[in-house]
């Protein structure tokens, strides 16, 4: 009776880690947001490190919003930056009204990343979002 309860509890750990690791590899790698009356429509997103990751980004809006992606350091500098527009940076978007953009990302550290818009108050408004960076 023991080594049946052993077996089977071996077998249940054996089948959630395999689980585990299949819903990792099954993370999106091409994600849309719409940004609509100054909310991103999505706010939490997973993601697979060291995959390049499609976000396709549409600015519903009548106002011009961005979308920049990074750790807190990264968020600070931008809280008091001057830049009004932003080039050809993968992670830093600058959407005018009514536009579609997209950008491809690979991470390679596990962990959170924020989105936010930095605009104007649009952060304090709820601008704001977290990518998760899952370990494949």
């Amino acid at each position: 009776m023991i080594v049946r309860t052993i077996v089977a509890l071996a077998l249940a750990a054996l089948a959630a880690s395999a689980c585990t690791r299949a819903s990792a590899a099954q993370l999106p790698t091409h994600i849309a947001i719409r940004i609509h009356y100054s909310h991103f429509d999505q706010t939490k997103i997973d993601v697979p490190m060291g995959v390049p990751v499609t976000f396709t980004l549409v600015n519903d809006d009548p106002i011009d919003h961005e979308w920049l992606i990074g750790d807190e350091a990264f968020h600070a500098r931008h809280r008091a930056g001057t830049e009004a527009v932003h080039g050809d940076r993968p992670n830093e978007i600058s959407l005018p009204p009514f536009s579609i953009k997209t950008t491809t990302l690979t991470f390679d550290r596990p962990g959170p990343l924020t989105f936010i818009c930095h605009f104007p108050q649009h952060e304090a408004y709820g601008m704001v979002g977290v990518v998760m960076v899952k370990p494949g």
